[in-house]
């Protein structure tokens, strides 16, 4: 079975010890800055999954190295995203992330992958799918062939039209997981973009590379109207290697 979620993993010699500076200064790890989610929605008929964004970018922006997140990352940036996985009851990524970072099954019993994808365009051979871990995010008409809205097949949450509906596909949750605490997201661009114009993220979790990459790789977000969300600096990590891991918390 493939346990590894995302091609963002490489072997690195040396660990970099990081350091918190927000809120205080003290000595910190990975584990330790990253064992809960920054808040989490009050329970109730009302309330909804806590959702995060996990990303890694360089300092001028861009969150691939020839198409990839790999070349961005360190030993720290993956203890990050493992983390944050490990405490994630629902996984959302976008269909064009699966496919270039070559997500299999989650690791952890019971943690379900649920793939955006607009068009319905997605192999449900893969074993992300074929081990019941992955349900598809779609829209109400889009065609994924033969079976996948069967018991038997692939789960499907059906929201919007022209346009997955993301705010209302969140609050479906619960059809695919009992009672979902934390969400994780963890791109691409434009899935990232159309978050942000939902308007559903809680916390970013952002990881700046000490790198400058040129290029015209994407940016955090892709494709989201003008708008103005205020977020607040809840904690910064910063390791002998200049990576700096920041925690953002949505301010409304």
């Amino acid at each position: 079975m493939i346990a590894e979620l995302s091609g963002r993993r490489r072997v690195c010699d040396d660990h970099a010890m990081p350091r918190r500076v927000v809120p205080d200064v003290a000595d910190t790890t990975i584990a330790e800055a990253y064992a809960a989610p920054l808040s989490r929605h009050v329970d109730g008929p009302a309330s909804r999954s806590w959702v995060g964004l996990c990303m890694v970018s360089s300092i001028d922006g861009s969150t691939v190295v020839d198409g990839r997140s790999t070349g961005l990352s360190s030993v720290n940036d993956i203890a990050v995203l493992h983390g944050l996985r490990s405490i994630a009851d629902i996984i959302i990524v976008g269909a064009g992330t699966v496919r270039g970072e070559g997500y299999g099954p989650p690791e952890n019993d019971g943690q379900r992958v649920g793939v955006v994808t607009a068009s319905g365009s997605i192999d449900l051979d893969m074993a992300l799918f074929t081990s019941g871990a992955g349900f598809i995010i779609t829209t109400e008409d889009a065609d994924l062939g033969p079976g996948p809205d069967s018991a038997s097949s692939v789960d499907v949450i059906r929201s919007g039209t022209d346009r997955v509906d993301l705010a209302a596909a969140i609050k479906q949750l619960g059809d695919v997981h009992l009672q979902p605490r934390f969400v994780q997201v963890e791109g691409g661009a434009h899935l990232n973009g159309a978050m942000l114009d939902a308007d559903v993220f809680d916390e970013i979790n952002l990881t700046t590379s000490p790198l400058c990459v040129g290029g015209s790789g994407p940016r955090l977000s892709t494709g989201a109207d003008d708008l103005q969300q205020r977020y607040e600096l809840a904690q910064m990590v910063i390791d002998d290697e200049s990576f700096v891991f920041s925690r953002w918390l949505r301010r409304r």
